[in-house]
């Protein structure tokens, strides 16, 4: 690295890392700072300047518990080397080191943003787009794996809202390439003990008896449009991002997507997916998303109709299992594949 690069990116890192009034760690060994709710970097965004956010923020919407309990869910206030979270009126950021920063200039845009879609392949159920659809949000269960990625490779289950260009994600990712969470200003943290860039310490491992997985939730608030993030099956507020810092989903969103996604450079094979393998339709062998829903503009939950779409089915496959078991809510996705390691 030149020496002015390097001096970009400390002054950058200054920039980015904000006084702390307290640094905690994890039983990873990641070091959070417990940085003051007016000074996180959601507040750097241009269109956040003026704001009237406050640590004690809400949502409106309520969302509902359903019954997940074939599964064990990860236990995010256990992440703490000494048990505890950030002190009230701060929020856990996570420290960004200038590996993070060479990261960043790395990372792969969203598929759908102009760039060549031969280096992503996706297996996925989606609701198809549509400028009729008005959705207020979505939800799944998403077993957590950790298939294997190299350099800038990565591998994820992502649920996915969009409306022509405004996109936003939320899932698990395996792979060093991101530049997700915090390091991109506009999401508001209100959570003083769940950190928006957790590590998951338990992944699934094929054929065992428990998956172990995470919830996945958004939601739009009706009243001003905010768009809350929720963790885990007892619906954890995370935080929010504003309204104002969207052009499309300003509104409702038009198209919602599950699944499995890969990324791999130019000139490198494209990564497993999900277990690794391609679905046996057992979800102790499988990746999978389930409990899948979406949020109408009214605030209710419903069950959808879905259509699979796989860009290679030779290296990645998905099953679509509407009702896979009886009862409501009960539609399960499986996805995954050897990739070009096969």
């Amino acid at each position: 690295m030149y020496e002015s690069e390097d001096l970009e990116m400390e002054e950058k890192l200054k920039l980015l890392n904000k006084p702390a009034v307290k640094t905690i760690k994890t039983i990873y060994g990641d070091t959070y700072d417990c940085v003051d709710f007016y000074k996180q970097p959601a507040f750097d965004h241009p269109l956040l300047k003026n704001h009237n956010f406050h640590p004690q923020m809400k949502p409106t919407l309520s969302r509902t518990k359903q019954n997940f309990s074939t599964s064990s869910t990860s236990q995010s206030l256990r992440i703490w080397l000494n048990g505890k979270g950030c002190p009230s009126g701060t929020v856990p950021i996570k420290r960004i080191t200038k590996d993070d920063l060479i990261r960043q200039r790395h990372m792969p845009p969203p598929e759908d943003v102009a760039f060549d879609a031969q280096l992503v392949g996706v297996a996925i159920v989606r609701i198809e787009d549509s400028p009729n659809n008005k959705f207020a949000g979505a939800q799944m269960a998403a077993s957590i794996w950790n298939p294997y990625v190299k350099g800038q490779q990565h591998s994820a289950c992502r649920l996915k809202i969009k409306k022509n260009s405004d996109i936003i994600q939320v899932g698990w990712r395996a792979g060093n390439t991101h530049c997700f969470n915090t390091l991109c200003p506009g999401f508001v943290l209100v959570n003083t003990e769940v950190p928006v860039d957790k590590t998951f310490k338990r992944v699934s491992h094929r054929g065992d008896k428990i998956s172990w997985e995470d919830t996945f939730s958004i939601g739009r608030d009706l009243v001003n449009g905010n768009w809350w993030l929720f963790l885990e099956e007892n619906h954890i507020q995370i935080g929010f991002w504003p309204q104002r810092i969207f052009t499309d989903l300003a509104s409702f969103a038009t198209n919602v997507e599950w699944g499995g996604v890969v990324y791999s450079p130019p000139g490198e094979p494209e990564p497993p997916m999900g277990s690794s393998f391609f679905p046996v339709r057992d979800t102790s062998h499988d990746a999978y998303c389930r409990g899948i829903t979406i949020l109408d503009d009214k605030g209710e939950t419903w069950d959808i109709e879905t259509t699979v779409h796989v860009d290679n089915p030779n290296l990645y496959r998905v099953v679509d299992l509407p009702h896979a078991i009886p009862g409501k809510f009960k539609h399960f996705v499986l996805y995954g594949g050897p990739g070009e390691n096969a």
